[in-house]
């Protein structure tokens, strides 16, 4: 016989609802949040399972903003070229910009969020902090957080975000010291100032407000989402995803197989 207990019956505590009423968490959709609260706030209240104070909306919309749009980007030239291909299909498009949201573009927050942990949790935070520039510089990769290759010498995000955040008295401020122990440790292995980036900086506040490392990207899925939007909105009124196509497919030569090209 075997010893193996039953799997617990799953439950949900994010939304129920009957036939005249939709609650999310205890709340009543239509009596209690419907033109009382903001988009931001049920969306704190979904995501973290508690009522968000002042500065968590302040951070989140701040954070929400910066990740929103970077120009043509991975993401919005997927959407794109993806919309110019099935225009019927808005939200597919929106779907394949998304995709590009990962662990080198828009999302890195994860990255960075996570060393900010190891250091936090260090007994020696600032022994942890060289360690970890020291692994980056030995691997000759680039440290999640720091570095642009659009903003130099200083990324303006970034540094905007850490001022607002340093102006919130709630703030413990533990995140946002791993986040300045790192950057030394980053300017002193690499031998001169290395810009700390958004995203960076992203992982340091989201991290402030008790957002767990693990659903930091989250927060740049949604925010990146309503720029793919506008993205969208532009393609519709000033196409450009045959320009890119046809650009690429004149700027890419085909070579053989023995490395000569075609003509």
């Amino acid at each position: 016989m075997s010893s193996t207990k039953p799997q617990a019956k799953p439950v949900t505590s994010l939304c129920t609802h009957t036939l005249t009423s939709l609650h999310y968490r205890n709340a009543d959709l239509v009596q209690d949040l419907m033109g009382k609260k903001t988009f931001t706030e049920v969306m704190l209240m979904q995501i973290l399972n508690r009522t968000p104070r002042g500065v968590d909306l302040r951070i989140t919309d701040a954070v929400l903003i910066v990740l929103m749009e970077h120009g043509l980007t991975p993401s919005a030239i997927s959407t794109r070229l993806v919309y110019m291909s099935a225009p019927e299909n808005l939200q597919g498009a929106v779907a394949a910009g998304l995709l590009a949201v990962g662990s080198s573009f828009v999302g890195t927050m994860e990255n960075c969020s996570g060393l900010l942990d190891r250091i936090s949790a260090a007994a020696d935070p600032e022994a942890e902090a060289l360690l970890i520039a020291q692994h980056y510089k030995d691997q000759k990769s680039p440290i999640p957080g720091f570095g642009h290759h659009l903003h130099k010498p200083v990324d303006p995000r970034a540094y905007k975000l850490l001022d607002l955040a340093r102006a919130e008295p709630e703030l413990a401020g533990n995140k946002l010291r791993a986040l300045e122990q790192l950057s030394k440790a980053v300017d002193a292995v690499a031998g001169r100032p290395i810009t700390i980036n958004a995203t960076g900086a992203v992982a340091a506040l989201l991290g402030e407000i008790g957002v767990p490392t693990a659903v930091m990207r989250g927060f740049a899925v949604i925010s990146r989402a309503a720029g793919l939007v506008a993205h969208i909105v532009e393609e519709q009124n000033s196409p450009s995803g045959r320009f890119i196509w046809e650009t690429v497919e004149g700027a890419v030569p085909f070579v053989g197989v023995a490395g000569q090209s075609g003509n």
